[in-house]
């Protein structure tokens, strides 16, 4: 009876302490639980009220300092993956048949990878193809997707009014990078399109943006300037109206028709004379063909993942590449290691690389066999055959390149674009073949060297000491100016780029 009345004891004394202890465990996560809803209770009761045309990117992060530190870091230019990242590259540099390519377009004089979005304002100043106080041909509309003070612009005067003039007459005003507003209502943090060229390509297909969803805004926020577009001066007369050509569908065989269609072209090529088509950055057109877009991915769940601290749960606004934060994108829905992933999209990008230096290639070949056949006489009707190949062979090949991803949003679709490019390349080499012939060229005809960026840009006629000396007297009279204008605008020590 003694040894079951000691077992009993120690039974109850352990029970006594596994209760305790329990009881302590349940309490530590109960407070735990408490203290992250008191945190996030907070966190919401500290929100000032924001002004409607609030475009200052610190403002909105007094009241949401998490997302603010998150949007900072895309001042970071240490990530570069295989084919991208955030360092600056110059393409021309490292593509020179790109200068050929470009020729008699901005795009020939400085081309680089783009860096975060806080270096919005910075990099559109700096790089040649704005020019500088006497070399300045871009319009104004070029600044719609780089501020968050170009939708207080167009509510204060109107999109059509915004667009008029030239780019640097505008300069004054757009000072603060891409940031709050540029994708939320400043009331209620919703997601919403502060740009109108959305908005009017939509209704345009009969469908209204109030019926998308929230999901469905986390990638039509990106799509307001991720797009291709063209500067449509049929709209209002005297205005460079920004216009996204998606009448006819996403895909580059769509937009390519709805141009030839209006017989639109962004500019003469300054060797052969081809009517050219310069795609910006299709990115959400060619995502909406992919695999991701059609399992209702959405561009945030990717480049801008959530996380948690404490009790709050919110958007990572390090814009980025994916390949940067592997754990928090790819792996919240596939299961394979970091490296294997990685290597996954490498393998795609590499091949896609392949095909679209062979397109380079072919394209600068042709550009400059067509002037050699112009220089020896050949005639208008002789050559707008191929003339048309080398503008819809360049577009697809365009329509490719300047998508960010180097084609993984869709690789499958970007595969079959870059080598429709490549087919119709050769195509217009055969053609201008047929013509040099005709003309007495000796055929292959003996092309220029454009082995570099430095070469390239001689052989098609640029003086880069003037445009650069031009850029900078530009950087150190007006642009400073800007700045001046905006500190006293904005009652700020804060100059653009946040520093």
């Amino acid at each position: 009876m003694e040894n079951q009345s000691k077992k009993k004891s120690a039974t109850n004394w352990i029970l006594f302490f596994s209760t305790v202890v329990v009881v302590f465990v349940l309490g530590i996560f109960a407070s735990s639980i408490l203290e992250r809803k008191s945190e996030a209770q907070y966190t919401f009761q500290m929100i000032k009220p924001i002004p409607a045309d609030e475009a200052r990117n610190e403002v909105w992060g007094e009241n949401f300092p998490r997302e603010y530190e998150t949007y900072l870091k895309t001042l970071d230019t240490d990530f570069a993956s295989k084919h991208g990242g955030s360092k600056m590259i110059d393409y021309l540099e490292k593509y020179p048949e790109l200068v050929v390519m470009w020729a008699g377009y901005g795009f020939s004089k400085d081309y680089n990878q783009g860096r975060g979005h806080a270096y919005a304002i910075e990099d559109i100043r700096n790089t040649l193809r704005t020019g500088g106080n006497e070399v300045s041909p871009m319009p104004a509309t070029c600044w719609t997707c780089k501020s968050p003070d170009v939708p207080r612009l167009m509510e204060k005067m109107g999109p059509a009014e915004f667009y008029k003039g030239k780019w640097i007459e505008k300069g004054h005003d757009v000072t603060n990078p891409i940031g709050c507003k540029d994708c939320h209502n400043p009331e209620t943090m919703d997601l919403q399109i502060s740009r109108p060229a959305l908005v009017e390509a939509f209704e345009r297909q009969g469908k209204d943006m109030s019926e998308f969803s929230r999901q469905e805004m986390r990638s039509l926020v990106c799509a307001q300037c991720h797009v291709e577009y063209y500067f449509n001066k049929e709209v209002v007369p005297g205005s460079p109206y920004l216009t996204f050509p998606w009448d006819k569908g996403f895909s580059a065989d769509d937009m390519e028709e709805y141009y030839d269609e209006m017989e639109f072209s962004d500019w003469t090529h300054g060797l052969s004379k081809a009517p050219m088509l310069k795609a910006q950055h299709p990115d959400f057109e060619l995502f909406m063909t992919g695999v991701h877009a059609q399992r209702g991915v959405a561009c945030a769940d990717c480049h801008m993942p959530y996380k948690s601290e404490g009790g709050v749960k919110f958007t990572d606004h390090h814009i980025q590449s994916p390949l940067a934060n592997v754990a928090n994108s790819c792996q919240v829905c596939h299961r394979e290691e970091t490296d294997r992933l990685i290597k996954d999209v490498y393998e795609r990008q590499d091949k896609l690389e392949e095909l679209r230096h062979l397109a380079e290639s072919a394209l600068a070949k042709a550009h400059l066999e067509a002037k050699i056949a112009w220089d020896n006489g050949a005639a208008e009707s002789q050559m707008k055959d191929a003339l048309q190949l080398i503008r819809h062979a360049q577009w697809r090949w365009d329509w490719v390149a300047a998508a960010n991803g180097l084609g993984f949003h869709s690789p499958t679709e970007a595969m079959r674009v870059i080598g429709t490019s490549i087919q119709k390349s050769e195509e217009a080499r055969r053609e201008l073949a047929v013509i040099l012939l005709k003309l007495g060229v000796e055929y292959p005809p003996k092309l220029p060297d454009y082995s570099t960026k430095e070469k390239a840009q001689k052989v098609i006629g640029l003086d880069m000491n003037y445009l650069n000396k031009d850029k900078k007297e530009f950087l150190e009279t007006t642009a400073k100016e800007w700045d001046k204008a905006a500190l006293e605008r904005q009652g700020t020590l804060k100059n653009y780029s946040g520093k």
